[in-house]
């Protein structure tokens, strides 16, 4: 699989798949793995120079790989397919000058208060043992691409860069979410909540835990009976409210979060034992799950008309 998330890369892979032609050249390679070039012309009764061109277009696109050996009849080019899925991302935001943009692994928390069921894995190995809340604590969670919990929160410190003349306008935060069920279930609600810098901005409410197919991202060792993916969230506080994926949830403004040049901006996201729906997290990183990010966050912001920064080496007499 390949993420795409630049508007030349889409371009690439709409050029590549936008011929019939080099559809059907993808359709012989999923059904025969392997063929060489001279297959694949007696398969679509074209000859090797009309073929080529259409073969570059798709190796370019990272579709496709090609390699020489030796034949009968002297080297042969064959042909296989490089990847089954592809994954395009359309991030609007990264076109605007005006905001500071982070990637945060889920194992660069800050602080942590987790209940069983809980666990914490790399995209290798799971760190310690399952249930136990000590190895939240221990240095490896820093690799951490998966992370579950059945009550408890997260904290993590989202940068802050703004300047003394910058105004926070917008802040985004990203990340894949699920439930935590017992194995796994399709359907067992959870109220995931979150807040910024001690403020609740609302909740969203998982509904379940997705064991119907493989994760994109997801290692094959992973267990089958567990959860395989969740659910991209954007979560959006703006200056009329707070959104998640752009439906209002709270009247929680960037404004009442004072975030300045400053401020220390904290991300907590929970799974309270009060929740009307407990039904915990599971929080997929890099190498787990349909995404391949963290927690990501943007500080969107527009200039202001201060000429002077403040004096932060005054003192009191």
């Amino acid at each position: 699989m390949i993420s795409v998330n630049t508007f030349s890369q889409i371009q690439t892979i709409g050029e590549a798949l936008s011929a019939e032609i080099r559809l059907e050249i993808i359709y012989l390679l999923l059904k025969h793995k392997r063929l060489n070039m001279q297959e694949i012309c007696q398969s679509l009764n074209i000859s090797n120079g009309a073929l080529t061109p259409h073969i570059k277009k798709l190796e370019d696109a990272g579709i496709i790989k090609t390699q020489s050996e030796p034949g009968v009849r002297g080297l042969q080019k064959l042909c296989s397919l490089e990847l089954n899925r592809i994954f395009i991302e359309f991030d609007p935001v990264n076109q605007n000058a005006n905001n500071y943009s982070f990637e945060i692994d889920i194992g660069q928390y800050s602080a942590y208060e987790v209940t069983p069921t809980c666990g914490i894995a790399t995209t290798e190995v799971i760190i310690g043992e399952v249930d136990e809340p000590c190895y939240f604590a221990f240095p490896e969670r820093k690799n951490a691409a998966l992370i579950w919990f059945a009550h408890g929160s997260l904290e993590y410190q989202i940068p802050n860069p703004l300047r003394f003349n910058e105004e926070a306008i917008e802040l985004q935060i990203s990340m894949e979410l699920s439930s935590e069920a017992p194995g796994f279930a399709a359907h067992f609600p959870s109220d995931i909540h979150f807040a910024v810098n001690g403020t609740s901005l609302g909740y969203w409410t998982s509904p379940g835990e997705f064991n119907d197919r493989a994760g994109f991202f997801t290692p094959n060792w992973w267990f089958s009976n567990l959860g395989q993916y969740g659910r991209l969230k954007m979560l959006s506080v703006q200056q009329n409210g707070t959104y998640i994926d752009g439906l209002k949830i709270s009247d929680v403004t960037i404004g009442d979060l004072k975030i300045d040049s400053r401020t220390p901006v904290t991300f907590n996201i929970s799974s309270p034992k009060d929740a009307v729906n407990k039904g915990g997290i599971t929080l997929f990183g890099k190498g787990f799950g349909d995404y391949a990010q963290g927690i990501r966050s943007t500080i969107i912001f527009k200039n202001t008309p201060k000429t002077n920064p403040p004096n932060l080496l005054s003192s009191t007499q």
